[in-house]
């Protein structure tokens, strides 16, 4: 009997096997059929310390039973107070939004980006983005996202953005000119939304730390709110806390997701500058910020986001990271003599190189090859097209990431050319 589930970004019709996974523990993850497979991916870049890891699983069964759900709408709890108070601390920003998601977390820093020029009685309704971006697949994060194959079919409900080209090698200041000359027009951009240092989706393109900063400078002068999207890049995956850390840059919206409770369970978080605050804060109930979900600063949610804190306030997280960024320079530098593979890089926990092929992009279709032959070998792998990429969970050691990389150069070579 065929499953009733439909899967996320998975075509049915193509009838490719998909595993059943029942357990995990740290960076491994244990099939129905006894199969054992590293998760590459850290379980599509949320799992950070690793699968189940035990502070972060207590905290949950013990809030549990203690506190489950509970409107947040005028209302709080302990959970929320001490993870608000906590990111306040960590991020520089001082006001915290719960929501549930990436792409809610998104949603809600455009909402407050408009809110906050509307409130003020000026008419600011122009959003630019950066080229080749992706922030999640809800209405108004397909619309400052890339187009194409992602949202061809939703066109319709997307509102325009204004691009900023890619800061390619050699083109950053073809990035900061377009971003300058956008944010100086007579009609002024509400906001400017980035992933900073390395856009995930768009095929784990890097950039240099010099040029956020460039961009954050851009918008700062021309009183622009500068929105940092680290949904993926926050928690460490580019070898600080925060991306935006590398480049000495506060933005005046945040968006925080997946690693914010080390992966376990869903928790979002948007991050407000004092000044998007107070002009959504009144004494007329309109001026309000019109925005919620049910499971806002879900109390078991927060719980984990609390130990996934105290996890960073007390171990080495970073010298994990450190170690594992070790791993993949090594892997990638084998990797990259192999004449199938061009453009080798790293940012903190995260390795890529591209494969030269005909089909080029997200519809390659050597990545469904890769991906079953890594499965065959004991690998979570889910390519981005002809790019190829490692982001495990911080515990992966040595010897699994070399390991990995082996199984990636046999999937290679087997490749239909």
């Amino acid at each position: 009997m065929s499953s009733p589930v439909w899967h996320p970004f998975t075509q049915h019709g193509l009838g490719e096997p998909i595993p059943q996974v029942i357990s995990a523990a740290g960076a491994w993850l244990d099939c129905a059929d006894g199969r054992r497979l590293l998760d590459g991916i850290s379980s599509w870049w949320v799992t950070t310390h690793g699968h189940c890891e035990p502070r972060i699983a207590a905290a949950i069964a013990a809030q549990a039973g203690r506190l489950d759900q509970m409107i947040f709408a005028g209302y709080t709890h302990p959970q929320a107070e001490t993870l608000a108070r906590s990111l306040v601390d960590l991020m520089g920003l001082p006001h915290v939004f719960f929501s549930d998601s990436g792409s809610t977390a998104v949603e809600v820093a455009l909402k407050m980006a408009l809110g906050h020029w509307h409130n003020r009685g000026e008419r600011r309704h122009r959003l630019l983005v950066l080229a080749h971006s992706y922030h999640g697949d809800t209405i108004g994060t397909m619309s400052v996202g890339e187009r194409g194959v992602f949202n061809r079919a939703y066109e319709p409900l997307l509102f325009d953005v204004e691009t900023v080209p890619f800061p390619a090698e050699g083109a950053a200041q073809t990035t900061l000119d377009a971003l300058e000359a956008l944010c100086a027009a007579p009609e002024k951009p509400a906001a400017f939304i980035v992933e900073p240092l390395v856009l995930g989706a768009g095929g784990m393109l890097v950039y240099p730390a010099a040029v956020l900063r460039a961009m954050r400078e851009i918008c700062a002068q021309h009183d622009v709110l500068f929105i940092a999207d680290e949904v993926m890049t926050g928690w460490g995956r580019t070898g600080t806390l925060l991306a935006c850390e590398q480049a000495g840059v506060v933005p005046d919206l945040l968006c925080l997701a997946k690693g914010l409770t080390g992966g376990a369970v869903p928790l979002a978080a948007t991050m407000a500058s004092a000044a998007i605050f107070e002009s959504h804060r009144s004494d007329e109930r309109a001026r309000m910020f019109f925005h919620s979900s049910s499971f806002t600063a879900n109390p078991i949610c927060c719980a984990a986001a609390n130990a996934n804190i105290a996890i960073w306030r007390e171990e080495d997280v970073l010298g994990r990271v450190a170690a594992l960024g070790a791993a993949l320079d090594a892997g990638l530098a084998d990797l990259a003599v192999h004449p199938r593979l061009h453009g080798a890089r790293r940012i903190g926990g995260i390795g890529a190189i591209d494969l030269k092929v005909a089909d080029a992009g997200y519809l390659s279709d050597a990545a469904p090859h890769l991906r079953a032959h890594a499965l065959d070998a004991g690998l979570l792998l889910r390519p981005l097209g002809n790019t190829i990429y490692l982001m495990p969970p911080y515990c992966a050691s040595a010897s699994e990431i070399r390991n990995a990389f082996a199984t990636i150069g046999n999937a290679i070579d087997a490749l239909p050319r």
